[in-house]
C-alpha cells in the first residue's frame, strides 16, 4: 500500500521518496513529532506516519466505497495532504492525530461517493420496495451480504456514524468529533441507522 503512495501519482521532485533511506527515525516516535519532522521535509518520518496508519485507513476507506483501488486513492490522497501541509494538523486542537486524520479520509471518502451517486438519499427517505426486494433474490440465504448491502442505502451520516462505531471501533465521543457533531447528534445518528437496519431485515428473524 505505501508503494501506491508513489505509483499512483508523481508528486515534485522534492516530495516523498519512500525508499531513499536518510536517517535513523524510532518507531516510538509519536504522531506529533513525526509532524513536526514532516514539516522539516524529513521524508522517513512520512514514510514512518504512512506505514503505521495505512492499513487502518485503507480498512475504513474501503468500508466506503468498497473498491480496492477507489480505497487506496483515497488513503493516497489523504497521506499528501499531510505531506503538502503538515500544519493541518495542530495538537493543541483536542483531537488526537487518528481522530483529525478520520476525519480527512471519511469526507474523502464522501466525496467520491457523491460523484458516483449524483442523486443522494437524505435521512429518513425510504428505499423503494422493489429495490429490497432485489437484493434479498440476489442475497437469499446470505444475511451478512445483505446487511453490508443494506449499510451502503443508509444515509451517508447514519453510514459514517455506524461505520465509524461499530467497525473502526472509535467511541461514541471520538466519532463524533471526527463528523463534527455534538455527542447527542451522533447518537441520535445511530440510533436511526439501528432502527431501519432492524425494520428492513426484519424478514431475517421471521422464520
Amino acid at each position: 500500500m505505501t508503494a501506491n503512495l508513489n505509483k499512483h501519482r508523481k508528486i515534485n521532485d522534492d516530495a516523498v521518496v519512500l525508499s531513499l533511506p536518510q536517517r535513523p527515525i524510532a518507531l516510538k516516535e509519536d504522531d506529533a513529532r513525526l509532524l513536526e519532522l514532516i514539516a522539516l521535509g524529513d521524508h522517513e518520518a512520512f514514510s514512518t506516519l504512512v506505514k503505521r496508519h495505512t492499513a487502518r485507513f485503507y480498512r475504513t476507506a474501503y468500508r466506503f466505497v468498497g473498491q480496492r483501488g477507489e480505497a487506496e486513492d483515497i488513503v493516497h490522497d489523504a497521506f499528501i495532504k499531510i505531506w503538502e501541509k503538515p500544519t493541518l494538523w495542530q495538537q493543541d486542537k483536542n483531537a488526537s492525530f487518528t481522530t483529525w486524520f478520520y476525519r480527512i479520509v471519511v469526507n474523502l471518502c464522501l466525496d467520491t461517493i457523491k460523484k458516483k451517486r449524483p442523486l443522494q438519499l437524505v435521512d429518513g427517505h425510504q428505499i423503494e420496495d422493489d429495490r429490497l426486494t432485489n437484493e434479498e433474490m440476489l442475497l437469499e440465504g446470505e444475511k451478512q451480504d445483505l446487511l453490508e448491502k443494506e449499510i451502503k442505502l443508509l444515509p451517508d451520516r447514519q453510514r459514517t456514524a455506524l461505520n465509524l462505531c461499530f467497525y473502526e471501533g472509535l467511541s461514541n465521543q471520538e466519532a463524533a468529533t471526527v463528523m463534527g457533531l455534538n455527542l447527542k447528534a451522533l447518537q441520535s445518528l445511530l440510533m436511526r441507522a439501528k432502527t431501519t437496519l432492524k425494520d428492513r431485515l426484519k424478514f431475517m428473524t421471521e422464520t
